[in-house]
């Protein structure tokens, strides 16, 4: 799977996965639009592919469907784990960073913030 001799588009394996040669975009990056249903001229004007690069992409996806459905639930199943871990992670500096007392001479816009807070969750 290495580009073809003449320098035209074709589909290589990199560390990111499979990815359209001379871009940084993935199958998966296009699976994504894919599988939400987004017409492959979106697609191509999103990523600012040639039609050439999405027709070798999407002629490859349909060549190869299973492999890269496989690969593509797997890339998710990562984004998702790292989502959760950054969720968590994020919770935890949120909730130390709020229990911070206020700097010294804020005092009192510390106190207006926390009425708009409390006054906003009364409207929620």
């Amino acid at each position: 799977m290495a580009p073809t001799s003449n320098g035209k588009t074709a589909i290589i394996r990199t560390e990111r996965g499979l990815t359209i040669s001379g871009t940084r975009i993935t199958l998966y990056d296009i699976m994504d639009y894919l599988t939400a249903q987004y017409p492959p001229k979106f697609i191509r004007s999103l990523f600012d592919l040639t039609d050439e690069q999405i027709n070798i992409a999407l002629s490859y996806i349909e060549a190869n469907r299973a492999e890269v459905e496989a690969e593509y639930q797997v890339v998710l199943k990562q984004a998702e784990e790292n989502r959760q871990y950054w969720e968590e992670r994020n919770r935890e500096h949120f909730a130390r960073v709020a229990a911070m007392p206020p700097k010294p001479g804020r005092e009192a816009l510390w106190t207006k913030l926390q009425e708009q807070k409390a006054k906003h969750e009364l409207e929620a």
